[in-house]
């Protein structure tokens, strides 16, 4: 069993992130801690639980920033709609939220597995750079930081930048020189993890409520993906969860990556030494470029369909 814990904004890709990693039976899900990201942060507080009570499952949720370190807050409501769950029909949560910060949960969960635990955050990186900055002994507890976040190259929130890191370029920068071994799972990778309209169909057709949970909330998110000429709406968040159990999915290379800060045109963007002569001192990160979607797809669909 490969101890993880949950950074995560729940949205729509989050929800589907969510449901997954509650089927990969490799994975004992210690915690998941939630910040404002998609939608704020009592949503995606909510949210997570109610997809955790759809799931039949009551991981403890921590709660962690409502706001960027540095930023103002701006959500990706447009995308996700303002519940975060695309207006998807679905149960109320069957429990509450923890007291403890997000921030000190991770820190113990660390403690309570030195050198096992694999953090993943498919959210901006906010809860994780707090956590950084407060405990000086986290980095070297946690075996890898697992994010869905940034691009070599291009991005969806400005042209050079991905919304995770553009939401906290701060806190984003913080993780990546903070020594902690990291997987980016950015743009370059999740853009060919997608799904389309008539691969959820086929899914309804297998699947009971959680199907049809997945099918309402991406119903939004999917249409918006088709008018900018994608072939379906991406799961972005289950690709570093399914690096763990399915590694053998993916292709990337060991890069230095670099979060910019001060810039205006440039600002959130990931500079990585990929496609450069000049390289950085170090290799911080491993940046994966491509994936099987076909055993992705077949990987996802079943985890969704055996809900029942």
């Amino acid at each position: 069993m490969i101890p993880v814990w949950i950074d995560c904004d729940t949205g729509v890709d989050d929800a589907a992130a969510l449901l997954l990693a509650h089927q990969l039976k490799e994975l004992e899900i210690v915690g998941i801690s939630t910040v404002a990201g998609n939608v704020r942060l009592e949503k995606t507080c909510e949210n997570t639980r109610k997809v955790c009570t759809l799931a039949g499952c009551n991981y403890p949720v921590y709660r962690g920033a409502d706001r960027p370190l540095l930023r103002p807050y701006k959500d990706a409501a447009l995308f996700h709609g303002a519940d975060g769950l695309g207006g998807a029909a679905i149960m109320e949560a069957a429990y509450a939220a923890e007291s403890l910060p997000a921030w000190d949960a991770i820190y113990r969960a660390a403690q309570a597995h030195p050198g096992e635990l694999e953090l993943v955050a498919v959210g901006p990186m906010t809860n994780i750079a707090i956590a950084l900055l407060k405990y000086p002994t986290l980095s070297k507890l946690l075996k890898r930081v697992l994010i869905m976040g940034g691009a070599a190259v291009g991005g969806n929130c400005t042209p050079c930048a991905e919304f995770n890191i553009y939401t906290d370029p701060e806190a984003a920068q913080q993780l990546f020189r903070s020594g902690v071994p990291i997987v980016m799972c950015g743009l370059d990778v999740t853009l060919k993890a997608y799904i389309t309209p008539q691969e959820i169909d086929a899914l309804l057709s297998r699947g009971g409520e959680v199907a049809k949970f997945f099918a309402e909330s991406t119903k939004n998110s999917l249409r918006l993906s088709l008018e900018h000429g994608l072939p379906g709406v991406c799961m972005h968040d289950s690709c570093p969860l399914l690096y763990l159990t399915h590694p053998q999915l993916f292709c990337g290379e060991e890069a230095g990556v670099f979060v910019e800060t001060q810039a205006h045109l440039t600002l959130g963007k990931t500079v990585t030494d990929l496609y450069s002569d000049h390289q950085f001192a170090e290799k911080n990160a491993l940046v994966l470029l491509d994936i099987d979607r076909e055993k992705f797809l077949e990987v996802f669909t079943r985890a969704i369909a055996a809900y029942g």
